[in-house]
Formats: C-alpha cells, structure tokens, sequence
C-alpha cells in the first residue's frame, strides 16, 4: 500500500491536517490510554486547510502536546453497542468528524509512522518500486476502485467523473466504489458511481474505510449496510470490503478527539476482535462475509498476524510488478491485488487473480444459503457461465442461478442441485418446474441406469431419461412405488415411455413402460401389465373398460410347468406355453375350475374363453383335459376329456339326450367304474364296457331297481336301441338286458337260461313276446321263471328253461298248480306234429297233450300212460285223451278216457 506524506498528498488524502486549533479540555482519547496519543501530533498553532476537517473552537488550555481528556460529561455512559462508550457514540461527535474529513479517507493514503512517501525496500510496505502508469498484470481480470475523490461537487451537487465506457472499453470489469467510513461519513457519489459503473456492465461493490477505534465492528457494519454497503448473489454484486489499514488519522486530534497511532492505539487481540465483530454483523446482515483489504505489514503489526480470518476472502494492496509475496497469516491466497494507485485507471488498479467466470461466482457465492449451497454446486456442476445471478422468486422461498448450460436449483428443503439443459431439464419446465407436480429437484442427474439411462430425483419423484424413450416423468405415488418393488429401469418394464395418463374409468390412471404398463385405481391400486400374451388379450377386451376391468395383482409365474397368470377384478387372465393367454372370468365356471384344482388340477389350463352359445343360453369353456358346462339350471359342472365326455360328445353335448351335466365325475364304482349323472340320465363307464349311456326313462329305472352296477345286470354295454317290434327298446348289460314296449313296461332280462330260451324263441319277435316281468325265483326247488305277453319261461335245475307259453296247455298245467302240482317242471317246450295237428309239453311227472277235439288233457306218468304209450300214443286205438285221469281218494284205482276209449287202473288188477 502508498504511504504518502500527507501535505504532499492534499489532492488525495484529507488534506493538512498539521494546523489543528488548541485541544480543549473536552477532547477524546480513542484507544487504549494517552500515553498511545501520537507523539508528531501536529502543532496548536497550524491551521485548517479550506475543505479540510474543521478542529473545534481553541480553549484556554495550553496548546502544547496536551494530553486528552476523558469524555465530556454530556457524552452517554454506555456506547450504542452496550459497551464502553467510543467517539461514534456520540451524536455531535459524529457531526464535528463528518465536517471534518471532507471527502474521506482513500484507499493506501498514507504511512503515519513516517509522513513520507514509501521508498524503502521493507517488504511489509505496500510499494517496493514506482510504477508506470500504463502497467498492468498480463494475467487475471482488471478491475479499480473509486471513492468521492474521483466525483466533483458544486455545492451540494455531486457528479461521477469517471468515464466508466471508456474503463470496459479498455477491459475495465468490475469496481469497488467507497460507501462509508466509521459511522460519520458517506461518498454522496456513492449512487453514481455504483450505477453507472453497472451500467457499463461491470460488477461492482462496496468498502468500508474502517475507523476501529471511533465505534464497534458490529456499529460500523450496520452503518455500512444502511450505506450501500448490502449484497445479494444477483451476480452482480461484489462482496462488500472492510478496508482496515493504516490509520489514515494516525496521531492527530480531531474535534479534541486522539485518533490513536498507526494500529488506532489497539492491541492485536482488541483489533482482531474489532474486526470479527465487524465481519461476523456483515455475515449476519448480509449473509456474506466481507472481503478484507489491509496489506501484509499492517495485518502483521496490528493483529499480531492473526489468521483467525481465512473464510474472508482478501484483498492484499502491494504496489510492484510481481505480485504479493508474503501473505498475512490467515491466507494462502489472494483474491484481488491492488498493484498501483498512479495508473493505468482512476483511482486504485487491481487484478483479479482469476478468470471472469471465477469473478462471476465470487460476486454471487456467498457464505449462507441459498447463495454457499448454489456456490458449491456451481463448482461441479460444468454448466459454463453464469447467465444470472441467484434470483430467489420461486415458490416456498426458492432460488436459482441461470448458466448458459442450465441453472442450479435451490430451497431450504433441498438444497442446491443442478438442472443441466437437457431432456430432463426440459420434462421438468414442462411439468412447471418447482411449482410444478415434481417441486424442487433432490438430486443432479445421475447416469447410472441401464442402457446408458440417466435419472434426476425431485421432491415428488424423478424424471427418467433413456436413448430410446426420452425424459418420461416418473411422480411419486403408487404407479412409481410398483415401478420400484419391479427393478425400476431394470426390470421387466424397464424406462417409461409416458407419463401419468389420467381418465381411465372410474377415476383410473396408467403409465406405459418399454415392457407394458402400471395401472392404478382407488379399488385395486397400482398393478402392473407387462407386455406379452396376457396383456394383449387384456387389451383385447377393452383393458379396464372391457369384461375384467382392472388387474388386482401382477403377473404371477409360479403355475405348472411354468405358467402364469393375473388376477383381476372380475376374473384372472391363465397363459401357458400350451394355450396361450386364456381369459377366467369371475362366475360357476371359474369357481368350479378352482375346486378341482385350477391349472394343476385334472382339467389343466383353460384353451378358450367362456362361450355361452349353448342351448337354454348355457356356457362352457374348454380347458386341457375337458371342459367347464354350465347352465341356469344344473350349474358348472366339469366335463373332463375321455370317453364319457367322448360318449356326450357323440350325443350331441348339451343339446343331445341327456341335457347338461349335473354333476362331475364319480368314480368308485364296483370295479373300478365311473359315471357322471346329467339332466336326462348318466353315462357309465368301466374298463370292461366302456362308456355307456344310461337316459332316464323305465330302462335307468329299472337298471335302478335292480341295483344299478351293483345288481345282476352290472353294467351297460350298450346304449338304449330302439327298433324292436311295436317300438320296442332295450339296453343291453353285461349280464342281460332291459326291454322295453309301451305294452310291458321295461323289464329286466338276465343272462341265464332264461334270457337264453327267449332269445331262442326270436325275443320280442318270437311266440313269447316281451318279457312282463323279471326273473321270479319263488318256485319250488328253486326254480325261476320269467313272465311274458304270451306266457313264460320255467327254469329249474332239474329241467332246465322250457317255454310255457300261453294256451291250452299252459292253461291245464296251471290248473295242476304249476311246478307245485303232479306234472312238476316242464321238460320240453310245446311240441307240434301229432295227428290232426294236435300238440303236447312233456313234464317231469307226465305230459300235456292237446287237440282241436279233445283240448289240453294231462298225461301224468304212471300205468296208464305207460299202457296208452305202449298202443302208440294219440296214433294208437285210444286217440287222444278226452280228460285228465281220474282217482279214488286212495288213489288205488284209475281210468282216463280216451277218444277210442279208456283205459282203467287198479292197484290188485293193474290195467284193465
């Protein structure tokens, strides 16, 4: 720094100040005792120079090196701050100085140790060597300082003289324009220079010439700010400057006020404290810590060489050609350097020791938020120059800073992030940026997705940028909560392709992906529909619009042999690799499916949808192995493949015979059999015969009553057939049949010598018709007959079945009581042939022998039929019997009467 001798420097400094006026007993004492006053305090006798501070009126007391005097009484006890009181406390006091100093104190004015212009080599001195006035530093950005000196008054009038685009024109980019000075004096140009300095596109910003002696830190910062002395990070701003140097007043007695030495009569650690309390106000008032300009011998001879101060930045006035060597304590490196107060620019020149973007963000970094947030993060952020300072208009008290890439983006919730220009920069302005739906970004973009994707995360989500899909907003909620628990970007869905699209049914939402589509809705909440079969067929039906309406879960793999399957309001939708994406629908038709096991079950997966086309509006659906039938009125019922749904099949289904099903199969039938029962009967199945269909009606009726499988018939090994004679059906088993005619009545016909007679007879065509009732084994010795239209079958195990069929012989033999009576069981059929046509039925004890003349007659064994066989039956003398025999009760003689006679018997003469 310059240290002029004052009275060579009365253009610059504030003029002779050796001519002061008598002290009067009221003068002050600023700092630490008397015995601090200066000892070149300048003589009684001189006077003032014409616009130099006014000293007070002399007083009575001796001119001579007059030690000061404590404060006036008038002066207040305590000082402004609540400390001890200084001269700034003072009210009249400030006046008289104002008055005073003039146009102030400048910059490096003075050395008050010497009064003589610095031309020693000490390296603590702000010059070492005079400089030309054209010199400037080949490196960093220029800049100069200005105070009222570089303004012209015409009484109250004040006018910038500075030709501030002539300055930029020689690159001239940033000012600092003097504000105040202790709390007494303001540069009445102060607006001027600052403005127009603006206008020619600098930064500029404010100093304070400090006084630490005269007030507290704390008062001269507030006196500072309400000067000019504020700062915003608008980019434009420098931060404001605490200039503390040599006493600029240093050994003289002003208004009878000591200004103090050099140091203001302080000690290191009382002038450290001064100046924290001063920076700490700034920092408080402005949220800025200001910049300190001082030089290197003075900080060391003053504050001891504190360096307790290297968060303020420094501004170090050492006048040379090759730049600060030794720097205070508290720094390692400089921010400005004041290199020359006699050129090449008015007033003071200095360096920037940086480019002009680094100058840029030392005007608009400050030490509190928002402005230190956006500082660091500018640091990292590579977004080029800065295109705005910080403006604080957005919502919830947030700021930013314009760059030409980008912008940093600050709240007090998030802090400072960076919103490179960009897609993701451009999807947020298009949401409404912080006031939009996503708020304040959380987060920098960060470029670790899949795929080369990048990310930047906002207080309500993120937006999602990829090559093949663009910035696609990603807002918090459930729709990103299912993106997340799926892998996000590599997952399944992978990168958004929308955003959030509103207006499905029922207040709905959805957002697609690259591998389909999360959907939302207040009753089912977010699902997501990837692509592939099942969502296809989903879309197939109309998404949420269509039969199912939203999806209630994912899609789950985890069915057999590797199927899949997603739930949905009215149903689920089953895929697998053998049928595709098959829709099961909510209703009888799924619910049976599940009971029998769903995909794992006997009917395997679904092969179609639910078809309701069947007769009476019945539905079914097909599956693997079978199908699902449904009707109004005999519910689902499963119709599994094999050959009794094969036997439906060829009936016709729903629409043949039997009608629907009204049950599911059930097997555990004796041998390992199956049935299942329909509207209009059941169709039976074993390994033996096959399937079977067994319709309601006399024959099921009477299988029924013989027991089913159970009974003697078993099983069926045909279906009901038609065709006998006068419309005539029957059912074959495996052991018989059932017949059926509209005169008889269905009628069970076993396997045995029976069913074997008839069918030897032509069944229902022969001359026994149909059967009018089972097989009756009521008779003695255990034999059996069946009934029929036109008589019956006997059966004993002595006789084997002999046909009685109806007629004059049935008729004898019945009257003979049958099997009970004499004749016993027939042992043949009728036999034809004899004479004239007539007819006979042999019997176990005897015969019956008709003739159109003589009718049915018995022929019992015994003597006389052995005697009328031994003439040669009918064919012989007697002819045919014309009456049964007759007896006495002891049956000890009998006659018959023939055509041609009789023949007698008894028991003493035989035949007679």
């Amino acid at each position: 720094m310059v240290f002029h001798k004052l009275a060579s420097k009365a253009g610059r400094g504030i003029g002779v100040l050796s001519a002061i006026v008598a002290l009067t007993a009221t003068s002050f004492a600023v700092g630490t005792s008397a015995s601090d006053a200066s000892p070149t305090s300048p003589s009684p006798s001189a006077t003032t120079v014409s616009g130099q501070p006014t000293p007070l009126p002399p007083s009575s007391a001796s001119p001579q090196k007059t030690t000061p005097s404590p404060m006036p009484s008038a002066s207040p006890s305590v000082g402004r701050n609540g400390m001890s009181p200084k001269p700034g406390d003072d009210a009249r006091l400030r006046d008289l100085m104002r008055q005073s100093v003039g146009r102030g104190a400048k910059m490096g004015q003075a050395n008050p140790d010497t009064h003589e212009p610095t031309g020693g080599p000490g390296r603590t001195m702000a010059v070492r060597v005079p400089l030309a006035s054209t010199w400037q530093p080949s490196w960093g950005v220029s800049g100069i300082d200005v105070s009222a000196y570089q303004a012209s008054q015409s009484g109250s009038t004040w006018t910038d003289t500075t030709n501030w685009s002539s300055l930029a024109s020689q690159g001239v980019r940033f000012a600092y324009i003097k504000a105040s000075e202790g709390n007494y004096y303001t540069n009445q140009a102060f607006s001027q220079q600052y403005g127009n300095s603006q206008n020619a596109g600098m930064i500029r910003g404010a100093y304070h010439f400090a006084i630490p002696n005269w007030s507290s830190g704390a008062d001269q910062a507030n006196y500072f700010v309400q000067n000019g002395g504020g700062w915003s990070p608008d980019g434009i701003t420098l931060p404001p400057v605490l200039d503390i140097e040599y006493n600029p007043y240093a050994g003289k007695i002003i208004n009878g006020v000591n200004m103090g030495d050099t140091c203001y009569s302080m000690n290191a650690s009382q002038m450290a404290a001064w100046i924290s309390d001063f920076s700490n106000t700034m920092l408080s008032l402005t949220g800025r810590r200001p910049a300190i300009y001082s030089t290197t011998d003075w900080w060391t001879r003053c504050t001891g060489n504190s360096s307790a101060f290297s968060a303020n930045p420094l501004w170090i006035a050492a006048y040379n050609q090759s730049g600060p060597s030794t720097l205070p304590a508290s720094w390692t490196q400089f921010s400005v350097w004041q290199y020359s107060s006699t050129g090449p620019f008015p007033g003071d020149s200095n360096v920037w020791n940086g480019d002009y973007s680094s100058l840029q963000r030392f005007a608009t970094y400050g030490d509190t938020d928002p402005s230190a947030s956006i500082g660091v993060a500018a640091g990292s952020a590579n977004l080029g120059t800065q295109t705005s300072g910080i403006l604080c208009t957005l919502s919830n008290g947030g700021c930013y800073q314009g760059f030409a890439n980008g912008a940093i983006i600050w709240s007090r919730a998030t802090g400072a992030q960076p919103s490179p220009n960009g897609p993701i920069r451009t999807a947020w302005g298009q949401s409404g940026y912080d006031s939009g739906q996503f708020g304040y970004p959380t987060s920098g973009i960060v470029c670790t997705l899949t795929n080369g994707g990048c990310y930047q995360g906002f207080q309500n989500g993120a937006i999602i940028w990829s090559q093949a899909t663009g910035a696609q907003p990603s807002a918090n909620g459930p729709i990103r909560t299912v993106w997340g628990q799926t892998g996000y970007d590599s997952g399944p869905l992978g990168y958004p392709t929308t955003g959030i699209v509103t207006g499905l049914l029922n207040g709905g939402t959805y957002q697609n992906y690259q591998g389909g589509a999360i959907i939302w809705s207040q009753a089912t909440g977010a699902q997501p529909s990837p692509n592939g079969p099942i969502r296809t067929y989903w879309g197939s039906t109309g998404y949420e619009a269509g039969s199912f309406g939203y999806p209630t879960s994912g899609v789950v793999c985890t069915l057999a042999n590797g199927g899949c399957y997603q739930g949905f309001q009215s149903g689920a939708i089953i895929w697998s690799q053998a049928t595709g994406a098959q829709p099961s629908p909510n209703g009888p038709i799924r619910t049976a499916w599940g009971q029998t096991g769903y995909e794992s079950g006997p009917l395997g997966y679904p092969t179609s949808g639910v078809v309701c086309t069947l007769t009476n509006a019945g539905c079914y659906q097909g599956f693997q192995n079978g199908a699902i039938v449904w009707s109004q009125a005999t519910g689902a019922q499963a119709s599994p493949n094999g050959p009794i749904r094969t036997l439906w099949a060829q009936t016709g289904f729903d629409s043949g015979p039997l009608g629907y099903p009204t049950a599911g199969v059930v097997c555990g039938l004796s041998n390992g059999g199956c049935y299942q029962n329909f509207q209009n009967g059941a169709i039976v199945w074993t390994q033996s015969t096959g399937a079977e269909l067994s319709l309601n009606g006399p024959i099921r009726t009477a299988w029924a009553q013989s027991g089913y499988e159970t009974g003697p018939l078993a099983y069926p090994t045909t279906g009901i057939v038609t065709g006998l004679i006068n419309g005539g059906t029957y059912q074959n088993y495996q052991n018989g049949a059932i017949i059926w005619s509209q005169a008889t009545g269905a009628q069970v016909s076993p396997n045995g010598p029976l069913r074997t007679a008839w069918a030897q007879t032509g069944y229902e065509t022969g001359v026994m018709g149909y059967p009018t009732s089972g097989v009756t084994c009521t008779l003695t010795n255990g034999g059996c007959y069946q009934g029929f239209q036109n008589g019956a079958i006997v059966w004993s195990q002595a006789t084997g079945a002999q046909l009685s069929p109806n007629g004059p012989i049935r008729t004898a033999w019945a009257q003979t009581g049958f099997d009970a009576g004499p004749l016993g069981y027939p042992t043949t059929g009728i036999v034809g042939g004899l004479i004239n046509g007539g007819t006979y039925q042999n019997y176990q004890n005897g015969a019956i022998i008709w003739s159109q003349a003589t009718g049915a007659q018995v022929s019992p064994n015994g003597p006389i039929r052995n005697y009328w066989a031994s003439t040669g039956y009918e064919t012989g003398r007697y002819g045919y019997p014309m009456g049964g025999q007759v007896c006495n009760g002891a049956k000890t003689n009998c006659s018959q009467a023939f055509q041609r006679g009789t023949i007698s018997w008894d028991s003493v003469n035989g035949i007679y």
